[in-house]
């Protein structure tokens, strides 16, 4: 647009805008930068940077902005366009071990051993599918708008899958997942999770887990499908790059393989969560999540309490860090689906209309929590209590869980979309 600009970064982010800015063909951009962090510094403080010097160049930071608005461009700082990353030669031959620290070393895993995508098991994985290896999937980011979307094809899914021990019967499902784009590894200072809901007959043609352990680590494709969301997450979009594209502060285990979450239909007595977002009970569909993460709770029919309330207390303690922008997605045990039906909720929706209603925080205790203070321009006087979450539609149940116990787990997670695993078949 011609509007000189001089972006102001903190010096924890410094590797983060210069590699950003390099991807998008802009190596020299004057970027100038401030200690760190800025979070919780008194104006004061704030000031002291302001008047301090850049801890990058050393020079004074107000003049350097200046500078950087005013002086004129050299020829180099001229130059821009885009950067195409190298995808290398099409094949490797080496032995087993010098290909793993191959795959290690460049970034290409989550860290563990992987199976190597020999040309065999790649052909093999694509029978999985009829559509053409050379189909482009779509593009990803490790964040939309603020790192370069890189594309990829049915082919490269195929390499990936085999790499997180998938077999070619879960590879429609995968398919599914990188044709939304969405990366597992969001880029934030938040160590941000994911999660991906299936429904439909293909829980049950995988022989996936929706019982007993259903999210732990006790079944091949539930365990699969979720690594292979992470390794795609790595390779799709340079995802989970610490210090570049990935900035969460103490990271998630979560993110080794996602929240891969069956829902457990059959013992379910609410309608499935795809039939819920328009699709048919026959269709398969993997529906997406993203936010903080997940905590396991109990309460049920059975146990003295109900489990209503207790989801309300939950929620409610302003200790409980559920920040307003992403919801609930609350996981139940089909004993304590139920247990709520008996009590008059006969359906996800009635349960969700009352969790709206009732689960109250005080405006005094959340003014300070990151991003749960009241919108933008509306004035609430101290002492008021407001729902934690805005409209009803922000509470989203699945049925999980194998019966042992009425037990529940509540995630501070968004619903984000749909999308039909039967089209990839």
């Amino acid at each position: 647009m011609g509007i000189p600009t001089a972006p102001l970064v903190t010096i924890a982010f410094k590797d983060l805008a210069k590699s950003n800015a390099a991807k998008r063909g802009m190596p020299l951009e004057r970027i100038c930068f401030t200690p760190h962090p800025v979070w919780g510094k008194s104006e004061a403080q704030m000031y002291e940077y302001l008047e301090g010097k850049d801890p990058v160049s050393g020079k004074p930071l107000m003049k350097e902005v200046v500078d950087a608005l005013t002086s004129p461009l050299t020829a180099d700082e001229s130059k821009s366009g885009t950067t195409t990353p190298s995808v290398g030669p099409p094949t490797y031959v080496d032995t087993a071990d010098n290909l793993q620290q191959y795959f290690l070393d460049n970034g290409m895993t989550d860290y563990l051993p992987i199976i190597i995508p020999t040309q065999e098991k790649v052909d093999a994985m694509l029978k999985g599918t009829s559509h053409s290896p050379d189909e482009v999937l779509g593009k990803m980011s490790p964040a939309k708008g603020a790192f370069p979307e890189w594309s990829y094809t049915v082919k490269h899914a195929a390499i990936n899958a085999v790499m997180a021990g998938a077999t070619p019967d879960y590879f429609p499902t995968l398919l599914a997942i990188a044709s939304t784009g969405i990366s597992a590894l969001f880029s934030s200072t938040n160590s941000l999770v994911s999660a991906a809901v299936i429904n439909g007959p293909v829980r049950d043609k995988l022989n996936m887990n929706y019982g007993i352990g259903a999210m732990g680590p006790f079944n091949q494709a539930n365990s699969s499908i979720g690594r292979a969301w992470t390794i795609m997450s790595r390779n799709f979009c340079d995802g989970g790059v610490c210090g570049q594209t990935y900035m969460g502060s103490q990271g998630n285990v979560v993110n080794f393989s996602n929240l891969i979450i069956p829902e457990n239909e059959k013992d379910s007595p609410w309608t499935p969560f795809h039939v819920q977002r328009g699709f048919k009970k026959e269709e398969s569909v993997v529906s997406f999540f993203m936010g903080f993460g997940i905590s396991q709770g109990q309460g049920g029919k059975g146990l003295g309490m109900k489990p209503v309330p207790h989801f309300h207390e939950a929620i409610s303690w302003n200790t409980t860090p559920f920040a307003n922008m992403y919801g609930a997605l609350v996981l139940v045990d089909p004993l304590v689906a139920n247990g709520l039906g008996d009590l008059g909720y006969k359906t996800k929706e009635d349960l969700a209309d009352w969790l709206q209603k009732n689960t109250l925080v005080n405006i005094n205790d959340i003014k300070t929590m990151l991003f749960s203070g009241p919108p933008r321009g509306q004035q609430i006087p101290d002492g008021t209590m407001i729902p934690r979450f805005a409209r009803a539609d922000m509470f989203n149940f699945v049925v999980v869980g194998g019966q042992t116990n009425p037990y529940h787990q509540i995630a501070n997670m968004r619903y984000q979309l749909s999308v039909s695993i039967d089209k990839w078949t």
